[in-house]
């Protein structure tokens, strides 16, 4: 016998344990039809961090695009920019949560920079349109990301998680609070998105060199 939970709506997400889906101990996130969501940022709430993490993270660009498309950090941590293109690149963020500007550049920028609260960093080239990647800062919390399949394997611990993804259909700053009944009973959650369509930059247009 198959029995499901349905769980409040809220931020215009709609949340769905399956608890006959995977792997005990595995969260499966899914998009709206039907799919392994790839990228989703799983904060486990009442699982903190031993210690604020002292190494510093790494945002490349690499072929135009930004590596990893979402880089995970703790509140509080440093990040570099190296740019690993043989072109170069105008690093920025319009989000409340760290504005900055890394003008155009090649190589390593000479400091990294701190990221001192929690939230989602949106990232853009001001050269190369087609470039967007993102940060998430965890307020000292444990996080993980859902693989190709979707997957995530949650602590036999885990209560309470926030389940959050670049494409989902509300605020870019939205999280969902999710409890969690039973970690031992695989789950799935099913998050509503709309897929972006595909950024050309100027030169891709009209055939320039970058």
């Amino acid at each position: 016998m198959r029995t499901s939970v349905l769980l409040p709506l809220s931020f215009c997400f709609l949340f769905l344990l399956d608890l006959n889906f995977a792997n005990a101990g595995q969260l499966t996130v899914l998009d709206g039809k039907g799919k392994p969501l790839q990228h989703a940022v799983i904060e486990l709430i009442n699982e903190p961090v031993e210690a604020i993490a002292n190494d510093v993270a790494v945002m490349d660009q690499i072929n135009k695009q930004f590596v990893p498309f979402i880089l995970t950090i703790q509140k509080g941590q440093l990040v570099n920019f190296p740019n690993s293109d043989d072109i170069r690149h105008h690093v920025y963020s319009f989000s409340a949560v760290k504005p900055f500007e890394l003008k155009l550049y090649a190589g390593t920028p000479n400091q990294p920079l701190k990221f001192e609260n929690a939230g989602v960093v949106v990232l853009g080239c001001n050269i190369h349109d087609s470039m967007v990647g993102y940060i998430y800062i965890a307020d000292d919390k444990q996080v993980l990301v859902s693989d190709a399949n979707g997957l995530v394997t949650l602590p036999n611990s885990t209560k309470q998680v926030t389940v959050w993804h670049p494409y989902q259909d509300n605020d870019i700053d939205s999280r969902q609070t999710v409890q969690i009944v039973n970690t031992m009973a695989p789950m799935s959650v099913t998050i509503k998105t709309t897929y972006p369509a595909p950024r050309n930059t100027f030169g891709e247009r009209f055939g320039q060199h970058e």
